[in-house]
């Protein structure tokens, strides 16, 4: 098993772990369904929230902790508390949705934008058959907000599954001391403890869900919170790790599978003309979500350095990685691939930033690599409600770097927009494997694909204007290096410059464009 990029033995369960882990998901069941089942005294709305309809509630320290006598796990001064309950409508069934719980790949699948790895270490229980009921698992689990400027959270989790009644579940996850973190002094993780949390799972007769979640986290930002995202992750609503974001995200991912499995008329496109078939169409939306998964991954940005010499100042704030994808990653490019990423604040309201980002006619103003030639939409359909959600095939005249440009390349994009944040993500594809992808052809996961493009959020501050607010824009850019099985370090550093470069001239053109080149 891999954990952390070290290798760990399984290590086997004695008889009296099994009964202190059988202790802490029972003790963890009933706290969280006594959670669920109250508002005051012990939960209070947030007053974070000046303009939302929406009702968001925190735990009220001092009623839960009469009932609830905490012990602290982070025996350090600067640990805080994050809480918060968070309701809404899911298009999926209870079954459906237990089902991807109790399954790490596919519960990593259906959160990429949180979740960066999740791991099932240990299957104590698994369950009563057709139900899961009093299944029960230890698993690792890795969260992350997608800004390189944010450390990971690490969690060693028991994970429960309890069928109050018919139609009726709770998943119950609670923080379980497996092992101490090897990682312990590694500045690019952030500790935290989960105390009881999880949701609840209702079945509507309509094939849909009812889902309440509780979030509830002890946590130590080891390194201070950068100060862009500070308001975002410690302010009263929790945004950042919150119980909304967890019910909002997986809104839009069941929305987005619903819309792939459509049966909807061909798409036309202008690839030499002809039409997209309903299976192309699906096998293009699945390629996609590869993408969005594997940009969402990059941003925890293992192995991150910085290059204060590329910059005029110190901290430019660009964190940089160099990895070596093989032939055994599947849907990346072998050979050494560059990443870059950084954030900014912009003072708009998120929705400017990203209709401004997903629209092909301003491409030109921001993507360095155009050639001064405008993108050409070859084609496009939904993947949501929101006319703002696509997945396109663009032709663009691109001048890659260190790739020579011979006019096979497309490119496919997905702008995906909820009422948390967005995204736009796009990724070179040459022609031969555009088309079997849109004819029909399931091989997303052996398509080589190098994603980059942009994460837009709120950033987290009160907004008492109406406005809007301000944005948090992270950028992030990778460049495939045709090199040597073994580069030498002078070819890496150009690479780096590069990329360095292509980064900072993208923040600026952006800035330019928004009319906010001023900021620092």
């Amino acid at each position: 098993m891999l954990i952390g990029n070290r290798y760990r033995m399984k290590k086997p369960l004695l008889e009296m772990e099994k009964a202190v882990m059988a202790r802490t998901v029972v003790n963890a069941t009933d706290e969280l369904i006594r959670l669920l089942g109250v508002n005051e005294p012990l939960w209070v709305t947030s007053n974070n929230n000046v303009n939302s309809s929406e009702r968001k509630y925190v735990i009220h320290r001092d009623s839960y902790e009469k009932i609830f006598p905490r012990y602290c796990h982070l025996k350090i001064p600067q640990a805080r508390i994050e809480s918060s309950k968070y309701s809404g409508l899911v298009s999926m069934n209870g079954m459906q949705l237990v089902d991807i719980f109790l399954d790490a790949d596919k519960y990593a699948n259906i959160f990429p934008t949180i979740v960066s790895k999740a791991k099932r270490i240990h299957a104590l229980d698994d369950g009563m058959p057709g139900t899961r009921n009093g299944c029960y698992l230890l698993m690792h689990m890795e969260m992350h907000i997608l800004s390189p400027l944010v450390p990971l959270r690490e969690f060693y989790i028991l994970r429960h599954c309890q069928q109050l009644e018919l139609g009726l579940w709770v998943i119950v996850d609670v923080s379980y001391d497996w092992a101490k973190l090897e990682k312990e002094d590694d500045p690019s993780t952030s500790r935290a403890w989960k105390l009881p949390s999880g949701c609840m799972i209702q079945d509507l007769a309509n094939g849909c869900s009812n889902v309440t979640w509780i979030e509830h986290v002890e946590v130590d930002d080891k390194s201070q919170t950068h100060r862009l995202y500070r308001d975002l992750i410690c302010g009263n609503s929790s945004c950042a790790y919150g119980a909304e974001r967890w019910i909002v995200t997986l809104q839009r991912m069941s929305e987005k599978f619903g819309f792939a499995i459509m049966d909807t008329s061909p798409t036309y496109h202008d690839l030499g003309g002809g039409t997209i078939s309903s299976q192309g169409r699906k096998s293009l939306m699945k390629l996609s979500h590869v993408m969005v998964k594997s940009f969402s991954g990059i941003l925890s940005m293992s192995g991150k350095m910085d290059f204060p010499q590329l910059s005029e100042v110190n901290n430019s704030g660009v964190r940089v990685s160099v990895r070596t994808a093989t032939a055994s990653d599947p849907g990346q490019p072998n050979g050494t691939i560059v990443s870059a990423a950084t954030s900014l604040w912009i003072p708009l309201p998120p929705e400017a930033v990203f209709n401004f980002l997903r629209d092909v006619k301003m491409r030109i103003q921001w993507d360095v690599l155009c050639h001064t030639m405008p993108v050409q939409e070859i084609a496009s359909f939904s993947n949501g409600a929101h006319p703002g959600n696509l997945v396109s095939i663009l032709r663009c005249y691109w001048e890659q770097p260190f790739v020579q440009n011979d006019n096979n390349i497309m490119m496919i994009q997905e702008s995906c927009i909820d009422s948390l944040g967005s995204m736009v993500i796009y990724a070179p594809i040459d022609i031969p494997s555009l088309n079997q992808v849109i004819t029909g052809g399931d091989s997303s996961w052996r398509i080589p694909i190098l994603p980059s493009g942009f994460i837009i959020s709120g950033d987290g501050r009160p907004d008492s204007t109406g406005g809007g607010g301000g944005s948090l824009l992270t950028v992030a850019f990778q460049i495939l290096i045709s090199s040597p099985k073994s580069p030498d370090d002078h070819f890496n550093m150009e690479a780096v410059a590069t990329v360095h470069t292509l980064i900072s001239s993208t923040v600026q053109r952006i800035k330019a464009s928004l009319n906010c080149s001023d900021l620092v």
